[in-house]
């Protein structure tokens, strides 16, 4: 893909992805303990990201964009 940046065409890194360190399972596990699906607790965190750490708030836009991608 290509995007735009102030007036210049730069490629997007389509392997950002292998960069970011995952725990595999630690969000579903954070949701499933307060009983709710990855998703619906995705979408609690971004609506209140205050009241959660700073690294509960990245795994949920993390599970939002997941999700994006697999449709």
């Amino acid at each position: 893909m290509v995007g735009v940046q102030r007036g210049r065409v730069q490629m997007k890194n389509n392997k950002w992805i292998q960069k970011a360190n995952l725990k595999k399972g630690a969000f579903t596990a954070k949701a499933k303990k307060r009983g709710m699906t990855a998703q619906e607790y995705a979408t609690k965190v971004l609506k209140n990201p205050g009241m959660y750490d700073p690294k509960t708030v990245k795994q949920a836009r993390l599970a939002k964009t997941f999700k994006k991608m697999a449709k």
